[in-house]
Formats: structure tokens, C-alpha cells, sequence
């Protein structure tokens, strides 16, 4: 009895063993048969013109490189700036000046292109380095770390320069070091003073500082001081001449958010003055020296004196709106304007001049004939008027002007009478007093022109002298 079951004890136990070994082996081969199809496949579907088509990856998970393993950027938040919580970070910052584009009087602002450069220490980016050499990155990096929250003040357009990849360079050393450079292009705003234009010098300045973090955060300065501002020597602008560069930090207050480290990049321009002489002041004068031709024509010669008075008011009234259309509308005057409106004053005075000669004259004429209408007796007997001579008391030129302003509305009786007149002043002229009646008429109206041929070009000297001597210090 005993004996039977011990056999079908053992019967059981070597059929469970064999069943387990089975199951093993069935395992192993099927193994051994996936690995040889996988294999398969794989080498066909390197064959050419092979039909078979490889997974693609999950491209919903981003590839660590090789550098961000190297720097760690997936152990540590850098939202936060570096040190946070303890004393404020120190960011250098230096400035390479590539050019300056464009200065503008009526937008009252600059353009500059500029290399702008931060030096700074971030423990966090620290990484094992046998040589002691920086690895050096492009934009794609900046964009995962740390970056100063740098901005330019007072500015109205600015970009990174993209051409023909983002202008952006990191390079980090193995002790955390970190350079940040980039190209930017900006346009800022620069308060001019117009008062001396265009014999004035203008001072502008481009203004650095951090956004979010105040000076307890973030410590801005420059790098290398005075020296951290390069600038290329082939830099220069068509209207002025750059006389000075240089730097200076100060600290800027906001009454909501507290103090900041702001950055200065002041220069000083001074205006090249020889394009405004030609174009403004140069013709100005002209069209006042013209106007003073106009003391050397006869007066009575109408036709010629009046034109050429209008001619140069009106030039003047063309440069001053010519230079007034290129200019801010400032609310005070500005050097060019007096000069313009002086010179206008001149030109304006020339014609007013002759309006007073012209009167002048016309009022002495009717006197003149007034007085002898009055004194004329009869020309009764005289046969031979023509021949009697003039009173001595009448120039040349007196004859010439009686002539045209009497003798062409005078006939008949009338041109008797004043040959009579003409007698009768030959007779007394030795009683008439050298300084007095008609002829006495006639010599001031003579000096208005003759004291306007020296008064005239005195005082515009006077006056260029005065204004030369105070603008152009």
C-alpha cells in the first residue's frame, strides 16, 4: 500500500517538473525567434527602395543635449536670479558702438547700432572641465537660463538684429561665468536745444537699466569704467562732429517700485555750420545786399525800384519758410530765425525808403507849382521863350525831374507862365537865400538816398558782427 503511493508521488512530481521545463523552453525559443525577426526586419528596411517603414520617435519629448546634461539646467529653477535671497548680483556691462545712423531735429531723437555685452557669475551653470575652456552658445540656450531683464529707457524702437540667425552669443565658463552678447539697433529720445540753431552743440545720451530688479536685486555698472564705451574711429555724420564719448552711472528713483542702477552712454555733437552757410545765410545776405541797389537808381524810375523790392521781400519770405519747414515748432527763437528776420527788417526797409522818397518828391512838386501859380506874370511880348536861361538855383537833375513832373501836363498859357516863373527865378536869384525855397526841397529829399547808401550797409555790418561774435562760441 505504502509502496503505491510513493510511486504515484514520484510519478507526479517528475510529470510537474517536465511541464515547467517544457514551459522554459517554449519561452527561450520564442525569445530567441522575436529577436530574429526584429533583426530581419530591421536589416530590410536599410535595404534601398525597401517598403518597410521605421517607427518614427515621440517627438512630444524633447532631446536633452549633451550641454544641458553637462550644465544641469534640469536641477535648478532659473526663473530666480542667481543668489536669491542673499546680496545683489554685480552684471557688468560693456558697449561696442558699431555706428550712429541718424540724428533728427524734428522727431527730436537718435539711432545707434551697438554691440551690448553683460558679464556675470551664475553658480548654477558651474560644469567639470579638465582644459578650463568656455563653451559657447546661441540663442536657443538664453531662452532656458538666467539673463540680466535688460532695457534702454526713454527708447521709442529698438530690435535684435536676425540675419541671418538671432545676433545672440552665451558663453559660459566652467566656474559659472557667463558672457551675454547681442547686436541691437535702438532709437531714443534726445531733448535738444534748438536756441543757437544752427551753431549749436547737442548733447544725447542712451540710457541703461534693469526692468524688474532694483539695485537690492541686481548691481549694474560698468565693466572697465570709461573704457567699457569702444567706439569705431570711421564712425561720423554727414551734419555733425562728434567731439565726445564717454560714461557714467547714476541711480534712478521710482516712487512705486524703489531704486535702480541705470547705465549712461552720453556724446556730444557739434554742428557742421558750412551747410547752412550756403544754403541759408549766404542767400540772405544776398537778397539784402540786392536791396540796397536800389539807392543808386534814379528815384522818379518807378518801374525799376518797386520790382526789386518785392523781388527780394519775397525771396526772403521763401528761405525763412524753407528753413521753418525742416524744423521742430519750438516755442522760442532760434538763432537762424533772428538772423532771417533781421535780414527781412533790411529788405523791408529798402522798399519803405523809397516810399518816403516818393512822396517826398510829389509833395515838393505840388509846392512847387503852387507857389508858381501864385508869382507868374504875363508872358505878353516875349517872343523867343526857348531861349531864356534857367534860374542857377536848379541842378541838372532838377531841370530833368521839373521837366518830367511840369512840362508834360503843361501847355498853352500854362507853359508861358512857368517859362515866366523860370525868368523871374533868374532875376532874384541873388536875392534868394542859398538854403531855401524849392531847391532846399530837393536837397533833402536827395540825401534820404544818399545817407541810405551808408546807414544802410553800417548797421547790417554792425549787426553780423554782433550776431557772429555771440553764436559762434
Amino acid at each position: 500500500m505504502h509502496a503505491d503511493v510513493c510511486f504515484l508521488l514520484c510519478a507526479c512530481f517528475f510529470s510537474t517538473g517536465a511541464l515547467q521545463l517544457r514551459e522554459r523552453v517554449l519561452q527561450t525559443c520564442s525569445q530567441t525567434r522575436s529577436k530574429r525577426d526584429t533583426t530581419r526586419t530591421e536589416r530590410e528596411a536599410r535595404k534601398p527602395g525597401s517598403t518597410l517603414l521605421m517607427r518614427s520617435p515621440d517627438v512630444t519629448k524633447a532631446p536633452v543635449t549633451k550641454s544641458e546634461q553637462l550644465l544641469k539646467l534640469d536641477d535648478h529653477d532659473f526663473t530666480m536670479r542667481p543668489g536669491f535671497g542673499g546680496p545683489a548680483i554685480p552684471v557688468g556691462v560693456d558697449v561696442q558702438l558699431e555706428s550712429l545712423d541718424t540724428i533728427s531735429e524734428v522727431d527730436m531723437d537718435f539711432t545707434m547700432t551697438l554691440y551690448l555685452r553683460h558679464y556675470w557669475k551664475d553658480e548654477r551653470l558651474s560644469f567639470p572641465s579638465n582644459t578650463n575652456q568656455s563653451m559657447t552658445f546661441d540663442g536657443r540656450l538664453v531662452k532656458k537660463i538666467w539673463v540680466p531683464d535688460i532695457f534702454f529707457v526713454h527708447s521709442k524702437r529698438s530690435f535684435i538684429h536676425d540675419t541671418t540667425t538671432e545676433n545672440v552669443m552665451l558663453r559660459v565658463h566652467p566656474d559659472g561665468k557667463v558672457l551675454y552678447s547681442l547686436r541691437v539697433t535702438v532709437t531714443a529720445m534726445c531733448n535738444m536745444d534748438l536756441s543757437h540753431f544752427p551753431l549749436d552743440t547737442q548733447t544725447c545720451s542712451l540710457e541703461i537699466e534693469s526692468y524688474a530688479y532694483t539695485d537690492d536685486d541686481l548691481m549694474l555698472y560698468w565693466k572697465r569704467g570709461n573704457k567699457s564705451l569702444q567706439t569705431d574711429e570711421k564712425i561720423s555724420l554727414s551734419q555733425f562732429l562728434i567731439q565726445e564719448f564717454h560714461t557714467t552711472t547714476k541711480l534712478a528713483f521710482y516712487s512705486s517700485t524703489g531704486w535702480y542702477n541705470r547705465l549712461y552712454i552720453n556724446f556730444t555733437l557739434r554742428r557742421h555750420i558750412f551747410f547752412f552757410l550756403l544754403q541759408t545765410y549766404f542767400p540772405a545776405t544776398l537778397m539784402v545786399m540786392l536791396s540796397w541797389v536800389s539807392f543808386w537808381i534814379d528815384r522818379r524810375a518807378v518801374p525799376a525800384r518797386v520790382p526789386l523790392g518785392i523781388t527780394t521781400v519775397l525771396t526772403m519770405s521763401t528761405i525763412i519758410t524753407g528753413v521753418n519747414a525742416s524744423m521742430p515748432r519750438v516755442s522760442y527763437i532760434k538763432a537762424v530765425d533772428i538772423y532771417l528776420w533781421v535780414s527781412f527788417v533790411f529788405v523791408f526797409l529798402s522798399v519803405i525808403e523809397y516810399a518816403a522818397v516818393n512822396y517826398l518828391s510829389t509833395l515838393q512838386e505840388r509846392k512847387e507849382r503852387t507857389q508858381g501859380n501864385k508869382q507868374l506874370p504875363c508872358t505878353c511880348g516875349m517872343t523867343h521863350p526857348g531861349q531864356m536861361m534857367m534860374s542857377n538855383s536848379y541842378s541838372d537833375m532838377d531841370m530833368m525831374t521839373t521837366g518830367n513832373y511840369g512840362m508834360s501836363e503843361l501847355n498853352g498859357d500854362k507853359q508861358e507862365q512857368f517859362l515866366v516863373h523860370l525868368v523871374l527865378d533868374n532875376e532874384q536869384g541873388a536875392q534868394r537865400p542859398a538854403g531855401s525855397s524849392s531847391s532846399s526841397l530837393f536837397i533833402d529829399t536827395h540825401a534820404i538816398d544818399k545817407y541810405s547808401r551808408v546807414i544802410f550797409p553800417g548797421a547790417y555790418t554792425l549787426f553780423n558782427i554782433i550776431y557772429w561774435s555771440i553764436y559762434s562760441q
